[in-house]
C-alpha cells in the first residue's frame, strides 16, 4: 500500500475514532489529497489542518450590520434566540451589545446562563480586521452580514476585505434575512461538518521573479 493509500485510510479511521459524524461529502476527496500530498505537506500538516477547518456542533457565529441594517439583525436575532443560544456568537462594536441586550430580553436568566457575547472593536475602527484575522486563524465557521447596499461606509475597503476573506476560506456567508434563515434551518447548522479545503499551493509555492 502506497502512502497516498495510507493517507486516505487514516483520515477516514481519525473520524470514526474521533466519533464525529462527518458528513462523507464534505471529507476531502483522493484527488484533493494527492494534491495536498503532492505539494510537499507532511501527513501531521494536513491533519492539522484538517482539525482546524473542521466545524464542530456547536458553531463559532460572526454577526456583524451596518447601521441602516441593524433592526433587521435584531429581529432576526430575536426569532432565533433559542437556537442561537447554542452557539458561540462574535461581534463588532454596537451589533454585540444589541445582540446581547436582545438575547437577555428573549431568553429566560435560566436560558441564558452563562452565555456570553464576544465582542470586537466597532467596524470603521478596525473590527472587521479582527474578524477577517479571526477567520485567517479558523476560529469562525459561518458569518452574517448585513450590509448596507445603499449607503458609502467609511471602511469600505474593510468590508470588501472581509468579503474576500469569507470566499478565500469557504466561509458559509449570508448578506440578508433570506439566506440566514436558510443558514439557520440547514441541519447542517447543528452537526459536524468539514468544509472543502481549496489548495492555495500553487500560488503559496509559486516562483517570483527578481
Amino acid at each position: 500500500m502506497n502512502n497516498l493509500s495510507l493517507l486516505v485510510l487514516f483520515l477516514k479511521k481519525r473520524c470514526k475514532i474521533t466519533k464525529k459524524s462527518v458528513v462523507y461529502q464534505t471529507i476531502p476527496d483522493y484527488a484533493q489529497i494527492k494534491v495536498r500530498f503532492n505539494a510537499n505537506l507532511t501527513r501531521n500538516d494536513y491533519f492539522r489542518t484538517f482539525e482546524k477547518t473542521l466545524m464542530e456542533k456547536r458553531k463559532k457565529l460572526a454577526l456583524v450590520a451596518h447601521d441602516n441594517r441593524k433592526q433587521d439583525l435584531i429581529e432576526w436575532v430575536e426569532f432565533n434566540a433559542f437556537n442561537l443560544r447554542e452557539h458561540q456568537i462574535v461581534c463588532t462594536g454596537t451589533t454585540g451589545k444589541l445582540i446581547e441586550q436582545q438575547l437577555r430580553s428573549s431568553l429566560s436568566e435560566e436560558q441564558y446562563g452563562e452565555f456570553e457575547v464576544v465582542k470586537l472593536k466597532s467596524g470603521p475602527l478596525g473590527g472587521d480586521q479582527q474578524l477577517g484575522a479571526m477567520i485567517v486563524d479558523g476560529k469562525i465557521d459561518l458569518m452574517i452580514f448585513f450590509w448596507d447596499p445603499m449607503q458609502p461606509q467609511p471602511h469600505d475597503v474593510d468590508v470588501k476585505a472581509l468579503l474576500r476573506i469569507t470566499v478565500l476560506y469557504n466561509i458559509p456567508t449570508a448578506c440578508n434575512r433570506s439566506t440566514a434563515d436558510f443558514l439557520i434551518s440547514s441541519h447542517l447548522f447543528t452537526e459536524v461538518y468539514h468544509p472543502r479545503i481549496k489548495d492555495y499551493g500553487s500560488y503559496i509555492n509559486r516562483e517570483v521573479k527578481m
